[in-house]
């Protein structure tokens, strides 16, 4: 086909086009047999392909649809002795592929396997056909031949069907307006590749449940400390997410690390990010407002130190929160446990934040029970456990 409709490309960066055949439809279990990259960038276009032994036989259907068998795999080459090359073509470039969770998914597993850690963004021609013309019912790779008169060479083979996606990627050039074009694939787009060392595996490590958060740039500068009750899932709509306002995007843009610390709970999240927010003062977060009818200090009203409980609806783990003289020591998910970070703790200055949030907590019923600061130095976790099921 010819590439003048690209005189004035929607992206500019470099982009690949890819397609697997594989042995089925499960990323744990099967394996691929075949893949075609056609690649776009300012040299132009090329293209790659290879079949792969995928170390397992091939099920008759599979065999049928794509015309590929056992015979044919014997003796190609496995993933592993191409994952170099392959790699090398597809680093840094946008992944563009027809149903694109599948063939990622696929490549991210092998990669995985050989020890390497593939997370490119992504971009499926399936939900960009569905959000440039929603009228139409169909969008596999069929009906996207029919529709736009695209020219295959094969059907069910690696290059080919890449070549098809090329081919579309082509045509929409022609048939939308850029501008559009480009807002349908900025919305479309997943983004994957993260800053710094951050990837998707790491925050795969990170809290299913409550806990804080820290954003740093540059030289490890502070740039936004958060919390949420599900805070892998939040740090994936931070950096990842599809739909992030422009103020996210431009936070993301920056980012070089992250960390976080899982909390047990809610409050307990609370009382962890306003601490974290007046330690770091990081640029995108606004400190609190100091009135003049709040304290500097205030009067503690307990003998000591204090516990209260939380569990994680996340995790289901139960949690033991520590305040003293208003100030947050942490969490510990046993009394024994909690009554050792108390003991090693040393004494801070009065937490404004801290006061705020647990006033507001003990006037709506929050159980707390006493944390004796002479149990604790004795090491005497039972008196404590005996405390907190008199509490409960």
């Amino acid at each position: 086909m010819s590439e003048l409709l690209l005189s004035e490309p929607a992206i500019a960066e470099p982009i690949v086009f890819v397609d697997l055949e594989t042995t089925g439809g499960s990323v744990g279990t099967h394996r691929i047999t075949e893949i075609g990259v056609v690649e776009v960038g300012p040299e132009g276009t090329s293209t790659w392909t290879t079949l792969i032994d995928p170390g397992q036989p091939i099920p008759p259907f599979i065999q049928q649809l794509t015309g590929i068998t056992d015979a044919m795999v014997r003796g190609a080459p496995t993933f592993e002795s191409v994952a170099a090359e392959l790699f090398a073509r597809l680093d840094g470039k946008l992944f563009i592929a027809h149903n694109a969770n599948f063939d990622r998914g696929f490549l991210r597993s092998e990669f995985q396997r050989v020890g390497c850690a593939f997370n490119p963004d992504m971009l499926c021609t399936v939900r960009l056909s569905r959000a440039l013309f929603p009228a139409e019912k169909r969008h596999g790779l069929d009906a996207l031949v029919e529709r736009h008169a695209l020219v295959p060479s094969d059907r069910h083979r690696a290059l080919a069907d890449a070549d098809l996606i090329w081919q579309f990627w082509q045509r929409l050039h022609g048939l939308v307006p850029v501008e559009v074009l480009r807002g349908q694939i900025d919305k479309t787009m997943r983004r994957f590749r993260v800053a710094g060392d951050i990837t998707e595996d790491l925050l795969d490590t990170a809290p299913a449940g409550c806990g804080v958060y820290a954003f740093y740039g540059e030289d490890d500068v502070p740039l936004f400390v958060g919390r949420s009750v599900r805070v892998r899932q939040r740090l994936r709509a931070h950096l990842t997410g599809e739909k992030r306002s422009s103020k996210e995007l431009r936070l993301a843009q920056q980012v070089k690390r992250v960390e976080w610390r899982a909390t047990g709970g809610e409050i307990g999240a609370l009382l962890a990010e306003a601490q974290m927010i007046a330690a770091l003062r990081p640029a995108n977060n606004r400190l609190p407002r100091v009135s003049r009818s709040d304290p500097a200090d205030a009067p503690w009203p307990y003998d000591g130190a204090i516990a209260f409980e939380e569990r994680d609806a996340a995790e289901g783990e139960r949690v033991f929160h520590i305040v003293d003289q208003w100030r947050y020591v942490g969490h510990a998910p046993t009394l024994a446990e909690a009554s050792t970070l108390l003991a090693a703790s040393v004494a801070g200055t009065f937490e404004l934040s801290t006061w705020r949030i647990l006033q507001s907590h003990l006037a709506r019923g929050l159980r707390v029970l006493p944390l004796s600061r002479a149990a604790v130095a004795s090491g005497n976790a039972a008196s404590l456990t005996s405390a907190a099921a008199d509490a409960a």
